[in-house]
Parts: structure tokens; sequence; C-alpha cells
């Protein structure tokens, strides 16, 4: 079986939804036949043009701004998705940001915070306002994206979003067993280079992508649908037995 028909009629709300993977993955969502609620905080008119390509399919969708690193707006997207779409049947928690390069030495304590916020507290935020309603269907699933900075620690000037990542991987191993007896499973992607997305635009020179990809076996990065690919495929495991888990998606370059 497909386990694309798995996702059909399925109601999914993916955060920062509308650019780079996270849009991707809320386009590969449509094109399985899941509702969707589109989470964004600047990129409102390709969440609305998103919209628009799943109601053309005769499928629900809708477009909600917030800023997640406010309790408030997390617990607001929460409802209105449950509002839009009748319940929730799945969570792809996909907004994150570097921010900026600065190594140890050049850390402020407010920038520290503001990437923690933006990588992690948000995931908690939402994470927390979804399980109630995840726990209302037999099976649900959560994928969480991580990074393969997680993994190795990223390059220089990633400490903070490194950091942040690889709290990630715990945050999904620890909540898998906490949401496991709600029938919800929680995974992770740790995604490498993924060339195209606006992160790798602004953060990565020629240079070093050039050097990194000397390094993957397969000899070339990767992009966002690769990343989709993967989300899609644990998000559809809502009824399986994998939860807890990381898939790495880096051609290669490194594993566990």
């Amino acid at each position: 079986m497909n386990i694309n028909n798995k996702l059909i009629g399925k109601n999914i709300l993916v955060t920062a939804g509308a650019q780079g993977i996270g849009e991707a993955i809320t386009r590969q969502l449509i094109d399985s036949g899941a509702n969707v609620a589109i989470h964004y905080f600047s990129s409102g008119e390709a969440a609305n043009q998103l919209t628009e390509y799943a109601i053309g399919k005769g499928q629900k969708a809708v477009a909600i701004s917030g800023d997640l690193t406010k309790e408030a707006d997390a617990n607001a997207l929460v409802e209105k998705t449950i509002a839009a779409l009748g319940g929730l049947d799945i969570l792809i928690n996909n907004a994150g940001s570097l921010v900026a390069r600065k190594k140890l030495n050049e850390l402020e304590t407010a920038f520290w915070h503001k990437v923690m916020d933006i990588n992690l507290t948000s995931m908690m935020f939402v994470t927390r306002a979804a399980a109630p309603h995840l726990a209302k269907n037999e099976n649900s699933s959560i994928v969480n994206l991580a990074s393969l900075a997680g993994r190795k620690g990223g390059h220089a000037g990633s400490l903070a979003y490194s950091t942040s990542k690889g709290a990630i991987l715990t945050f999904t191993r620890s909540l898998s067993a906490e949401l496991g007896a709600q029938g919800t499973k929680v995974n992770a992607v740790a995604p490498g280079l993924i060339l195209g997305t606006s992160f790798h635009n602004t953060h990565t020179t020629k240079e070093s992508a050039a050097k990194t990809i000397a390094g993957i076996p397969i000899e070339r990065a990767g992009n966002a649908d690769d990343v989709a690919r993967a989300v899609l495929y644990l998000a559809s495991e809502y009824d399986g037995f994998i939860t807890g888990a990381t898939l790495d998606i880096n051609g290669g370059a490194y594993n566990m």
C-alpha cells in the first residue's frame, strides 16, 4: 500500500509550513489528500497560496499567523486549527532558525535565549497545546524537525542552534515515552545540507557548501523534497511501531 494513502482525510498542522522545507512538507501533504493548517510568521502570501491549492483539491485548509515563541500565540494556533479542521491527527513541528552565526565569545544572553525560544520552547508550547487533541484519536503522530547539527555540533558559529537541535532529539525520545500510552507516536528527522532553502541561502557560503558536498557519499546536497518525503513517512506511521526515533537525512555523511 502507498503510505501516502494513509494521510487521506487526516487533519495536520505544520508550523512554519509556507517556506523552504515546510512548504515542501505542506505541498506533499496536500497532494496526499490531507487537510492542513499552515502556520506562518512572515510568509503570508505563500501560506494563502497553499491554502487555495488545498481547497481547490476539495480539502480543508487554513493559514494561521503567529509568533510561536509566545505561549498565547501557540495556544491560539492549535485552537484555530481545531476550529478550522475539526480535529487534529498529526503535528509537524518544523519552525526554527539559526538566526545568526555567533561563536561563544560573541554570544549575548539575549541571543542565546532567542535561539532557544525559536527552536525549542516554541516546539514545547505547540506540542503541549496539541497533545490533548491528538489523544482523542486512537492513533496519532508528531514529527519534529531536528538537524544534523544536533548530531555533530554544526559549523563554527552555530553553538546555540546546534544545542537547541540536539535538545530536540532528546525532547523527541522523552516525549515518545510520555505520550505512548495515549497512542501518539513521536519521531524526528535530522536533515543535513539541504540547499535551495532560505536557511542555507542566508547562512551557508558556496565554499562551505562545496566542502560539505565533497564529504557526502552520494555526492550531492539534499533538497526540501528529500526531507518532506521522510517527514510524510514518519507522519504516516501513526499506527506503526516506530516512535522515539530520528531519521537522518544527510546522504550518508553521518550516521549513528
